[in-house]
């Protein structure tokens, strides 16, 4: 046979372009989400892509976002088993960062307010239960609907729902503790 486009190869490069392409975006805001580091979400990424090809065939068209979230997936927890967690995090990297990047012309107290405010929800984020800042970093953060942040996570997605209701409450009292939000009166 020659390399004319009816051969297997062929058709699964269309099918790779057609259901896999437009998709990367998504699995690549996904990924920053569940490794730590960038150049771990494009490894992450990549060997997601690789796996998604050598089964493109078998895939059947319906729903490739899920699919591929998927695949992301498990990747990443295969990844996981094989490697031990990072052992430390520099938790004042971004603190740093963000301090010098002020816009002169705001005003001393908006910077001020605007870096505790920052400070503050950074530390509420952090200290949300695993569960509920993978929640709150897949839809408040990467812009997945409930649905998606449901399959990417392999819970239903009433549990995402109440996460994040719950974590942006968790949210929301550290703010109001800290007089950055009005206090609920619930």
């Amino acid at each position: 046979m020659t390399g004319s486009a009816s051969t297997p190869e062929a058709g699964s490069d269309e099918r790779f372009a057609k259901y896999v392409l437009p998709e990367i975006e998504v699995l690549l805001r996904v990924a920053r989400t569940l490794t730590p580091h960038h150049a771990d979400a494009e490894d992450l990424v990549q060997d997601t892509l690789v796996r998604a090809y050598r089964g493109i065939e078998r895939f059947d068209g319906a729903h490739p976002r899920a699919w591929l979230l998927t695949i992301l997936r498990n990747t990443q927890i295969n990844r996981t088993r094989r490697r031990r967690p990072e052992l430390l995090d520099d938790p004042d990297r971004t603190m740093a960062t963000e301090a010098g990047t002020a816009d002169e012309s705001q005003g001393v107290e908006s910077l001020v307010v605007g870096a505790t405010f920052d400070a503050v929800v950074e530390d509420a984020f952090k200290a949300l239960p695993d569960a509920f800042r993978r929640a709150v970093e897949l839809v408040d953060i990467d812009g997945l609907s409930y649905a998606e942040a449901a399959h990417v996570l392999g819970v239903p997605t009433g549990t995402i729902m109440s996460r994040l209701h719950r974590a942006r409450r968790r949210i929301r009292q550290r703010l109001a503790a800290a007089g950055l939000a009005p206090r609920s009166t619930r």
